[in-house]
């Protein structure tokens, strides 16, 4: 029986976390919208997290992006033309990056930095009291702190996804270059030719399914915290792995639905 009622007690305890993740979810979508209807109050933290998420970020982005573009060019080149499939190459790398590693791996970067950066950040403000010194004077720490993080990180992954895109497929030619010489004009001319609409939409919507995610999981775990100052780095563990899951879900469904 003990066993039996800590598991109804576990359960309940998850429904109403969940439940409390949603109102919390809600209540920041609620706030975003009003955002941009007040005074300059939260725009230099939406200035900075946009800096610290996005521009920060671009070296590694470019890093990975170019490797990746280089590896699909390479091994297509290998491996396509003993089936006669050569045209092939490019529509492989437009799908692969432009739908699926681009924001994807954009995602996961900006998940161990941002996210565990906001996650702790957050969670150390209310380890100090400061949250309470914000409702104290009658401001909404959901309007001042959380929705301009919110609203930056998830600016700043669908540009960072863009310049992944960017890189990936334009930046990997001169990687290409030494292993497979290519004509840029014809390099070019192919890989727009493989491009549609629908590869930059799909890429697009992903980007910002996951800022969302990321953004509001980090700044729910680090609300979570309670007063204890061990707890802060578990919340950024907590927003790191809980975004990781959230991201990888995420993209199975748009996925599916896309391909549907």
């Amino acid at each position: 029986m003990n066993i039996l009622a800590s598991l109804g007690k576990t359960a309940r305890e998850r429904v109403s976390t969940l439940l409390y993740g949603l109102g919390f979810f809600f209540n920041v979508m609620k706030e975003a919208v009003r955002f941009f209807k007040r005074s300059q109050v939260g725009y230099k933290v939406l200035i900075n997290q946009i800096l610290f998420t996005g521009y920060e970020a671009l070296p590694i982005n470019a890093i990975m992006a170019i490797a990746i573009g280089a590896a699909i060019n390479v091994i297509g080149s290998s491996l396509l033309p003993q089936f006669g499939q050569s045209q092939l190459m490019y529509t492989i790398l437009i799908i692969v990056i432009t739908r699926e590693l681009g924001p994807l791996l954009t995602a996961f970067v900006i998940t161990a930095r941002s996210g565990t950066a906001i996650a702790t950040e957050l969670g150390g403000m209310v380890v100090h009291h400061e949250i309470e010194a914000y409702m104290s004077v009658g401001l909404n720490p959901i309007s001042y702190l959380v929705v301009p993080r919110f609203v930056g990180v998830t600016v700043a992954m669908v540009i960072l996804t863009v310049y992944f895109n960017l890189f990936g497929l334009i930046g990997s030619f001169a990687v290409v270059q030494i292993v497979n010489p290519t004509p840029v004009g014809e390099y070019l001319r192919n890989l727009l030719g493989a491009l549609s609409l629908g590869d930059l939409v799909s890429g697009l919507i992903k980007a910002f399914i996951f800022g969302v995610i990321v953004s509001v999981v980090s700044t729910y775990q680090g609300f979570s915290v309670n007063r204890s100052s061990t707890e802060v780095p578990v919340a950024g563990i907590k927003a790191v792995g809980q975004s990781f899951i959230l991201i990888i879900v995420a993209d199975v469904l748009v996925t599916l639905v896309q391909y549907a």
